[in-house]
């Protein structure tokens, strides 16, 4: 047991004793959050501190009977340049400082060479076919001493793939992202299990995996090394509810670590599989079928949702915009919000269909970094700026030890909430004034005269609704025993008429 969790076992104790703190204060659901620097530099501070504090929420995870086996836990951080260069050297290359790096980071079939072989030739020949050049294959270091023995059982091999674009950086996520998808089903065809891509990217890389969050930083010595650098770091300690641990389902993801549940994912997803047919997208163009399916059904609640996220992003909506659509705000009947926002929320829903649940984000996409909530704020996310420009937001108060004297702002992200940075800007935006430039980039009015609304359709249908006398003896009684037109309708004439009791469902 390492002594940062023998000090906390010790101030809990003590703080019990002194009627301060009681067990049923710990809530059983993922620990989520974000470093990010507001200028845009990368700091190697960052990475520490986004270790440090996802050791801070050891607690929001299950742990296995032996001890060391964790629902999962990760980071996703920046490609570090002054890291990934030495990586180049060793491989025999030079990386020049203006050279941008990719790396691919990817769990292989344990044990099994033969596939492990299959998928490395895969995934070099469409690297390749994007308009790469590669640097060659990295076994990433690990620790297997310090995880449990079932994590050790299902560990996958672990391997970097570093790369460079051959000539023109343009669109280079994009193609990643196709680049990505093209290798998944490739390699979903030949029935290899245990094949994942953590990430593929030139901005992103994600170290995750089935062990406890403390122990991150110990399997993985690359987050040690003073050259690792970042302009954020967001980080996740997993609690299973729907599906069982493993090292894929690990977060964060593509684009996001959420700390949740989706109550609508099976409606999400036969919403997706409807959109489908209908994707289409300038760059993607006929190769947009590589694409397909954007949801995986073997994929947990919030692999789902960061997929739907990454397709948003990469078909060039921002981050903030794609969480207004995805998680937005409780909207209808609000006459504290205005016209405009209210505009944009309809137009979003008729779009695409709200991911609905307990749900804080962190994400990072392009410029931008955000951390939000759903309407309903039914899980903690709170948020702190510092004198030496940093944003720290996650789902602990004290996740990172800030003395007070250095921060000069903090705050809660409330229901339906986001606070961002955006690094280009180099600049904080709180939820209010965020939305407001949302809300007024385009005429959402207008698009929204374009829509069909159901209510309209009734309206000049004049459909004849049935009316009870306000007063007659029989509305008066219905009242009493609060009976509605529905329970008449649904439940008391169809006993009256058939002798049996009514059947029904909700929804």
């Amino acid at each position: 047991m390492s002594q940062e969790i023998k000090d906390f076992i010790k101030n809990r104790e003590l703080l019990k004793k002194n009627h301060i703190y009681k067990d049923s204060y710990e809530h059983d659901n993922c620990g989520v959050g974000l470093v990010a620097a507001i200028n845009g530099e990368s700091r190697r501070d960052i990475v520490e501190k986004g270790v440090e504090a996802l050791k801070a929420v050891f607690h929001r995870g299950a742990v296995d009977a032996d001890g060391k086996t964790g629902d999962g836990a990760g980071i996703m951080l920046e490609v570090s340049h002054s890291f990934f260069s030495k990586q180049v050297t060793k491989t025999g290359h030079l990386a020049e400082q203006d050279n941008l790096l990719g790396v691919g980071m990817i769990f292989l079939p344990k044990r099994d060479f033969g596939a492990q072989e299959k998928c490395r030739a895969i995934v070099e020949y469409e690297i390749i076919k994007a308009g790469m050049s590669l640097y060659g294959w990295r076994q990433v270091p690990v620790n297997t001493e310090i995880i449990g023995e079932k994590a050790n059982f299902t560990k996958p091999e672990i391997e970097q793939i570093i790369f460079t674009p051959k000539d023109s950086h343009e669109n280079i996520e994009k193609r990643l992202y196709l680049t990505r998808r093209r290798i998944e089903n490739k390699i979903k065809a030949l029935n290899i299990n245990d094949f994942y891509i953590c990430s593929l990217s030139t901005e992103t890389i994600v170290y995750k995996g089935m062990f406890l969050a403390e122990q991150l930083s110990e399997f993985y010595p690359d987050l040690l090394d003073p050259d690792f650098k970042s302009k954020f770091a967001i980080y996740h300690q997993r609690y299973s509810t729907n599906t069982f641990p493993t090292w894929s389902l690990a977060q964060p993801f593509r684009v996001l670590a959420h700390n949740g549940e989706i109550n609508t994912l099976k409606g999400n997803i036969n919403w997706m599989s409807a959109h489908e047919p209908r994707i289409t997208h300038p760059f993607f163009n006929e190769r947009i079928n590589d694409l397909k399916p954007i949801l995986d059904s073997d994929a947990s609640d919030s692999a789902s949702l960061d997929a739907a996220f990454e397709l948003l992003v990469q078909t060039d909506r921002d981050l903030p915009m794609a969480k207004s659509m995805i998680i937005p705000e409780a909207w209808s009947n609000r006459p504290d919000m205005s016209e405009e926002l209210k505009n944009m929320y309809a137009y979003c829903n008729a779009v695409i269909e709200p991911w609905d649940g307990p749900a804080a984000v962190c994400g990072n996409f392009g410029d931008w970094i955000i951390s939000g909530m759903d309407r309903n704020g039914l899980r903690p996310l709170r948020y702190i700026l510092t004198n030496d420009g940093l944003l720290i937001s996650g789902s602990e108060v004290g996740m990172i030890n800030i003395e007070e004297k250095d921060i000069l702002k903090k705050g809660r992200v409330g229901p339906g909430e986001l606070v961002a940075i955006n690094y280009k800007e180099k600049k904080f935006y709180e939820s209010l004034e965020l939305k407001n430039i949302l809300s007024n980039r385009q005429d959402f009015s207008e698009w929204n005269k374009k829509t069909i609304q159901l209510d309209a359709i009734l309206a000049s249908e004049q459909i004849d609704q049935p009316k009870l006398e306000t007063n007659s003896f029989f509305y008066q009684q219905a009242k009493s025993f609060n009976l509605s037109l529905e329970i008449l309708d649904l439940i008391l004439d169809p006993m009256v008429k058939t002798g049996q009791e009514a059947t029904g469902s909700m929804g």
